[in-house]
């Protein structure tokens, strides 16, 4: 008797790669993990970062010491909103004039002229590289909005203010205190916390001691501005 053909199973057929699936795989996991990382780093200060990576990868020693914003003179944190996001109690991670402004000033030539928000500072500083790129940007506004969303003003004031780069291999407000004036950022006077504001743009080129020419110029006027968050209380959020 011949034999009837065995019938074919769903499970013998090959299984086809489906694109897709991995993607929408990769994706949530993404999503995933990034929010459980961001949750972390609401409680326990981010270890380390790509920017200071680079600092050792240069063999350049890193000198960082992780203070609580209550432990931190007031005039630090007003003097990094006068320098950087005079919106940042009002925003909710993105300043969308600053951004259009700088949009408008770099198409016209003048100097190059960013729009980060201090949240997107901090989101930047903690999770990603330095540089630019339609990726890392991408990358930057996803995690400003989890860190606004699970963070809160004060502690992402209080991570921006410990990780930022304050001077070479330097991070953090205390650090930047220590090596500049030589005593805690729990002592700072106003003229020395806009000094080290005036340092966080160009914290390879610029040192807050004695500081001369555009470095002088930019703390001065951070000196006057502070002036209006205070009296305003754009720092509300702070307090």
């Amino acid at each position: 008797m011949a034999k009837r053909p065995r019938r074919s199973s769903p499970f013998d057929r090959p299984r086809r790669f489906r694109p897709g699936r991995w993607i929408l795989r990769a994706g949530i996991g993404f999503v995933l993990i990034s929010v459980l990382w961001v949750a972390l780093y609401r409680f326990v200060p981010p270890p380390f970062t790509f920017t200071m990576a680079g600092d050792l990868l240069a063999g350049r020693s890193v000198t960082k010491d992780w203070t609580p914003l209550s432990r931190i003179d007031a005039d630090m944190p007003r003097a990094a909103i006068a320098a950087e996001d005079a919106r940042f109690c009002s925003h909710h991670g993105f300043d969308v004039d600053a951004i259009a402004a700088a949009a408008i000033s770099n198409a016209q030539g003048g100097r190059i002229r960013g729009g980060s928000t201090i949240s997107q500072q901090a989101a930047k500083n903690a999770f990603l590289w330095q540089g630019g790129g339609y990726a890392r940007k991408a990358l930057e506004a996803w995690f400003t909005l989890l860190i606004e969303t699970i963070w809160g003003k004060r502690r992402i004031m209080e991570v921006y203010l410990n990780i930022a780069e304050t001077g070479i291999g330097t991070y953090g407000v205390e650090a930047g205190a220590q090596r500049y004036f030589r005593h805690g950022a729990d002592r700072l006077t106003t003229v020395e916390a806009a000094r080290i504001a005036a340092v966080l743009p160009l914290p390879k080129k610029r040192a807050a001691t004695a500081p001369t020419g555009a470095t002088r110029r930019y703390g001065n006027a951070i000196l006057r501005r502070m002036g209006a968050v205070r009296r305003d209380r754009l720092d509300g959020c702070l307090r």
